[in-house]
């Protein structure tokens, strides 16, 4: 498959990322991967290379996490992620790259600027947020990009926001899978693609938690802001 080793190896750096922050893979990898694949392929490789490493992830992420709040996020994503899918198939392949860089700029700029606000969100808004996560993540793979911006503009700890965004994306990536399977968009190559990639995404993974310690997470912030940053303009349509 052409880019094998740049997939392999982006998607390797983007377990670390995620090991330590709980967020990131797909910010890091969807750029890069829309350089060698079509839309649905690149939607089906980082949902089911996900699965596996995120489910190592779970045990201590379901400890830490508002379970109550995820799955209000997650009830509201459902139902937009169909819509999401079905808008990505329609969409032009250079449309859907576009949108993903600008997506994924517009959430770094966010981040990197230090916006926070101090209001609560309550049921609606947790609905709406749930939503549009959904949308986006089926139209696009970037599951996370909504939800992270709500954690990490708030006021909760970074271990709460680490494993909130854990929680949410794992059951986020099963439905989009469940989706494209059941749309029969899901190719063999597709698999075996997700099963190689799976390999050193796991491995990675787990070295990232290894690494995390909540003292650090202004070290862990700038280091993960600056892998996406270089992986938006790396995957910019503009290049080829």
């Amino acid at each position: 498959m052409p880019g094998i080793w740049w997939l392999i190896a982006t998607m390797s750096i983007a377990g670390v990322v995620r090991g330590f922050t709980g967020f990131g893979t797909a910010l890091i990898f969807v750029p890069i991967a829309g350089m060698f694949l079509p839309p649905a392929a690149v939607v089906g490789t980082i949902t089911m290379t996900g699965i596996a490493s995120t489910a190592a992830l779970l045990p201590r992420a379901w400890r830490q996490s508002d379970r109550g709040e995820v799955g209000i996020l997650v009830l509201a994503a459902l139902p937009l992620v169909p819509v999401g899918l079905w808008l990505m198939q329609i969409m032009d392949v250079q449309t859907v790259r576009w949108t993903v860089a600008c997506i994924a700029a517009a959430t770094l700029a966010a981040l990197v600027s230090g916006w926070r606000y101090t209001a609560r969100i309550n049921v609606p808004g947790i609905l709406m947020i749930g939503a549009a996560a959904g949308l986006v993540g089926g139209m696009t793979g970037l599951t996370g990009p909504v939800v992270i911006l709500f954690y990490l503009a708030g006021q909760a700890l970074v271990q709460s926001v680490r494993a909130n965004t854990i929680l949410f994306l794992a059951a986020l990536d099963v439905v989009i899978v469940g989706n494209l399977f059941l749309s029969g968009s899901i190719e063999t190559r597709i698999i075996w693609l997700a099963i190689v990639l799976a390999v050193p995404y796991f491995i990675t993974t787990m070295i990232g938690q290894s690494l995390f310690d909540p003292k650090r997470e202004r070290s862990y912030r700038f280091l993960a802001f600056a892998l996406i940053g270089l992986s938006v303009v790396s995957g910019l349509p503009i290049w080829q």
